[in-house]
């Protein structure tokens, strides 16, 4: 997902976003470690999108306070 895309996001959407990375992460580990997974790269795809949504939920947070 792009950052573009994520802006246009609002911050429970954002939130909730998060909350599904961080659970297909885990789901993915998990699939690492008893061998079962198949495209490993899906590990640092889904990483960069949780960055990506970290990103525009500080930059929200610093425009907030700025105002």
């Amino acid at each position: 997902m792009k950052a573009k895309e994520l802006r246009n996001l609002t911050s429970e959407e954002l939130l909730s976003k998060l909350d599904e990375f961080k659970s297909e992460l885990f789901s993915l580990r998990f699939q690492l470690a008893t061998g079962q997974l198949q495209n490993t790269a899906r590990i640092k795809t889904v990483k960069r999108d949780i960055a990506k949504v970290k990103t525009v939920l500080v930059e929200r947070k610093l425009n907030e306070a700025r105002a």
